[in-house]
């Protein structure tokens, strides 16, 4: 192997194929990135068996050739080389890497021949369902955040994706909330599928979308309980989780007595106040709504939180409300997650009473639905 490119592409495709790196590796070679250098590019490939990523930089490539060398190690001497010109030279017979920069830079790096690692998948072409990027990416960010951390129920630790015709639907759930996200694709697929991702895969996926991207393609594996999300140069590939995931339909309410109206960031503003108070009480911040005189008339939202040991908080904003009066608690660290990734102007938030969940939304979208269980009223 013999093959030339610049420093700032071997960092950046170093800093893809790394997140598939493992700090506690099962095999030893799981410690090392595959580098492969074919058809004017170089390949950089990662697994740990149940992530995979590939990232592909050009290259000027004057031999092919491919060889497995420590990844954290050649990193991190990447990162302090120059702006310059990097040339890698593999020696087949030693299996040593040498890595030089300008004049005065050469290191040799031992490695592990390439056929001993294990089978990183790639995409074939334009195969695959195709949605737009920066819109998936903006899914992503709506849902992730609500995914479950603790694996008691794995399934909730992920989150589901459901392709029914020419809709895609993503959920998360820890039990306590629900974030759902829809989105209409170009291209209808054949068949209802629902899979359950790891939260973690797609999270590091919406950090590697650029900007320029313009499309995702999802290329689903069930066969071989995999999922592969490609994009111009980059491949993700994830192992599925198991299980069923609940019911989103049963868990959104079909009704409700109470809609209120509030400005977003006002609303987001007095939540951040309140959660001061809010955290030595299991972030329960106390609603009360009192509708105006006529239906979607002026009204009045009271946010209320206390601790018993620092003191207590009171926010009153102006809504607009149409229904009865209510008054109910959540968690206002959850409503804090929510309103940080809407961007619209003004929310919606549904209420039937203090036993029973909230819907929050934009008020002018239907493919955005956070539902939120109660907090027992104190």
């Amino acid at each position: 192997m013999r093959v030339s490119l610049l420093q700032e592409n071997l960092a950046r495709g170093l800093a893809i194929a790394s997140r598939a790196i493992s700090t506690r590796p099962t095999l030893p070679i799981l410690s090392n990135v595959l580098l492969t250098a074919a058809d004017g590019r170089l390949t950089l490939a990662a697994t740990n068996l149940e992530l995979s990523v590939v990232a592909r930089v050009g290259a000027k490539v004057d031999e092919d050739g491919a060889i497995t060398i420590p990844c954290r190690l050649f990193q991190d001497f990447v990162n302090m080389l120059p702006p310059e010109r990097v040339d890698l030279v593999l020696d087949t017979k030693t299996n040593k890497l040498n890595v030089r920069c300008g004049d005065g830079v050469s290191i040799n790096i031992n490695g592990l021949t390439a056929d001993d690692y294990p089978q990183v998948p790639a995409a074939n072409g334009d195969e695959g369902i195709a949605v737009p990027a920066q819109a998936f990416n903006e899914m992503i960010g709506h849902v992730v955040f609500a995914a479950a951390r603790e694996d008691n129920r794995p399934v909730l630790t992920g989150i589901m994706m459901r392709f029914d015709g020419a809709t895609l639907t993503m959920a998360a759930s820890d039990g306590y909330r629900l974030m759902l996200r829809t989105i209409e694709l170009d291209e209808a697929v054949s068949s209802v599928q629902t899979l359950v991702v790891p939260a973690r895969t797609l999270s590091e996926l919406s950090r590697m979308i650029g900007s320029e991207e313009t499309t995702v393609r999802i290329i689903l594996r069930p066969e071989n309980s995999q999922i592969m999300f490609h994009v111009d140069k980059l491949d993700l590939t994830t192992q599925l989780i198991e299980g069923t995931y609940p019911s989103v339909e049963q868990i959104i309410p079909k009704n409700h007595t109470t809609l209120t109206m509030i400005n977003t960031q006002d609303l987001l503003r007095a939540c951040k106040r309140a959660e001061v108070f809010a955290r030595d009480e299991q972030y329960t911040m106390r609603l009360k709504v009192t509708p105006g005189e006529s239906t979607l008339a002026s009204g009045v939202l009271m946010l209320n939180s206390q601790s018993k040991e620092v003191g207590d908080s009171e926010n009153k904003l102006e809504v607009k409300v149409s229904g009865q009066p209510v008054e109910i608690a959540f968690n206002v660290h959850f409503l804090i997650e929510a309103l940080n990734v809407i961007k619209e102007e003004q929310v919606v938030l549904e209420t039937t009473d203090s036993a029973k969940p909230g819907v929050l939304r934009p008020l002018e979208r239907q493919d955005f639905t956070h539902v939120i269980m109660p907090m027992q009223l104190r």
